[in-house]
């Protein structure tokens, strides 16, 4: 694989399904350490999905007290610990949670911006922000993964927001989290078209 390739599947067009490209700068870091065509694929469709969460925030006119940026930097980048534990693409492990934050800070992140690579997967913790919160969410609901202990968090963030009763808040959030889990499936095609590593030294095939 080229490292063009991390370029062109973090930033081309696509349209099964239509993804946002990721941040230049996020696509920039993921050149530099050659990520796997599949780790690549999966942070786009993360960070899409943020995208639209953000959104339906926004439009709602909430003031959750967060960094869009932020948020959406941290789902762009969240899994690139995988690149120095390639094993964990494709089996459950936790090493490239930490690794990860500290990749990134050691290429010249701000720990606040680098945090989510560790974050991601500790949405339990005291001292999970909303931004946080909004990345697990992101990283589960692509897809169409249900997680009621996260999702009675950001529920619990959105009323204190809002000063909505919390069943409003979980009916709202529910429409918006089924909407975006009807995709989860081209979501789910996109990804599992490209290769958790290059082959002989060739790229994947373009789409």
């Amino acid at each position: 694989m080229t490292t063009s390739r991390v370029l062109s599947i973090a930033l081309q067009d696509t349209d099964q399904p239509p993804l946002r490209p990721l941040p230049v700068e996020a696509a920039d870091l993921l050149h530099e350490v050659e990520a796997p065509p599949r780790l690549v694929a999966h942070l786009r469709a993360v960070h899409d999905v943020a995208g639209q969460l953000l959104e339906w925030i926004a439009a709602r006119d909430l003031d959750l007290g967060i960094n869009p940026k932020a948020v959406l930097f941290g789902a762009a980048t969240h899994d690139i610990g995988k690149t120095l534990h390639p094993a964990e693409l494709s089996a459950p492990g936790s090493q490239h949670e930490d690794a990860g934050r500290e990749l990134l800070i050691a290429r010249g992140v701000d720990f606040a911006m680098a945090r989510f690579a560790a974050t991601h997967a500790a949405w339990t913790t005291d001292d999970a922000g909303t931004e946080d919160l909004l990345v697990s969410l992101a990283d589960k609901i692509w897809k169409n993964k249900r997680v009621p202990e996260l999702e009675d968090l950001v529920v619990a963030r959105l009323s204190a927001a809002s000063g909505r009763p919390v069943w409003e808040e979980f009916l709202d959030l529910d429409s918006v989290l089924a909407r975006i889990g009807d995709q989860a499936d081209e979501r789910l095609a996109y990804q599992m078209s490209y290769p958790t590593a290059a082959l002989d030294g060739r790229t994947s095939p373009p789409r």
